[in-house]
């Protein structure tokens, strides 16, 4: 039995006459760009993450970019990020002016590490860039004190976090943040912790659209006002551009599909949490692989491995000899990618879980007898040596 590392028909299957009837509806009214789905579903956005202000945008990319944007983050500033995502997290500093400052991220979590923030904090330091990997909340309480300390504003990367939520558990605890700011942040989503939070809602994403889409959520009005210019060429009203801005719309028809999934969507994240769990249950025991941890909150929107004694590569061809599918999230660190070679000194952490990550099939809907199949081949590699425990 062929196993990808993502199935989507599925949760189709579970929504088609709702999604069939939300676009019908659309086709009806002609209404593409900017047609009232749009606003409803920022409406119901914002109060889902409960946060003033939701505004829809064409991709992940754009929302952390019009998101620097609307901070007056630009030419000469730097903004601190962690090396291990996608390059749209750096590349976002690079394309609006800012220089990318990599600090490296914690083993257990993938997430960027607080104390590695504040030895790369400079008087150019305007921004603090957290990702939430794989779905897994970043140590926000600790990266809020650092902002506050130094006047930072904080941009959170949430394109693999929707839904997510942060309950101070962090797997790179080291007691250095107030019991008083972990509380007063207890239970609130991803996103809405800093100034701006930026989400992705491609296909993949734990809530995806069915093309590209993203959303920037703040609590600043004036960094939403800002940001709404911005994603229609820098205009509050038609014909009357104040700033150079974007074409950066959510397309109506993406917002009726996200409207219909979006109920459904904290289901999809628990079905995915007993994924995960189902996984560490029956990978605890295998030589050679340490599971992620079960962070209150965490999402899992990749269901990430760390195989050791460098035989990951290999047992990614194993699996995909036996039909199952596996993903790299990320290979190179992207301070190491060649579109910044020889600027950056290599951050070892990164480096080293770059050549040992793998992610395995997870989708809400999995069969157990799947997630059975994956770890029986996961075990037969060990059995066949592919790789040495070196636990």
């Amino acid at each position: 039995m062929k196993i990808p590392i993502l199935d989507l028909k599925p949760q189709y299957e579970s929504i088609k006459e709702e999604i069939q009837s939300a676009i019908s509806s659309v086709l009806e009214s002609g209404q593409f760009i900017m047609g009232p789905e749009v606003k409803q579903f920022e409406q119901e956005v914002a109060q889902y993450l409960d946060v003033k202000h939701a505004i829809g945008v064409n991709s992940g990319t754009d929302a952390l970019v019009i998101g620097l944007k609307a901070l007056g983050i630009g030419e000469g500033d730097e903004v601190i990020t962690t090396p291990f995502s996608f390059f749209a997290t750096a590349e976002s500093i690079s394309n609006v002016g800012a220089k990318p400052v990599f600090a490296d991220i914690d083993s257990r979590s993938f997430n960027i590490n607080p104390e590695a923030i504040r030895a790369k904090i400079t008087p150019r330091t305007k921004a603090i860039m957290p990702v939430h990997l794989y779905g897994c909340p970043a140590a926000m309480a600790q990266i809020m004190e650092i902002a506050q300390a130094h006047d930072l504003k904080v941009v959170e990367d949430c394109a693999q976090s929707f839904g997510a939520r942060y309950y101070g558990v962090c797997s790179s605890c080291n007691g250095g943040c107030s019991e008083s700011t972990r509380n007063a942040l207890n239970g609130k989503h991803t996103g809405t912790i800093g100034d701006v939070g930026a989400y992705s809602f491609f296909p993949s994403k734990n809530l995806g659209a069915y093309g590209d889409g993203g959303l920037i959520a703040t609590n600043d009005d004036k960094i939403a006002e800002m940001a709404q210019m911005l994603r229609i060429h820098g205009a509050k009203k038609k014909y009357h551009n104040e700033v150079l801005g974007y074409n950066s719309r959510l397309d109506t028809l993406q917002a009726a599909v996200l409207r219909v999934k979006l109920p459904h969507l904290d289901a999809w994240n628990e079905g995915r949490r007993r994924v995960a769990k189902t996984y560490n249950e029956l990978l605890k025991d295998v030589p050679g692989i340490i599971t992620p941890e079960l962070v209150d909150g965490h999402v899992f929107h990749q269901y990430t491995i760390r195989v050791l004694d460098g035989k990951r590569d290999e047992v990614k061809e194993y699996l995909a000899s036996e039909g199952i599918g596996s993903m790299i999230y990320y290979p190179i660190p992207q301070d190491q990618l060649p579109v910044y070679k020889g600027l950056y000194e290599v951050n070892p952490v990164s480096e080293s879980l770059g050549g040992e990550v793998l992610s395995l099939p997870i989708w809400g809907e999995i069969e157990e007898m799947k997630i059975e199949q994956v770890v029986d081949n996961l075990k037969q590699a060990s059995a066949n040596k592919v790789y040495e425990s070196v636990l």
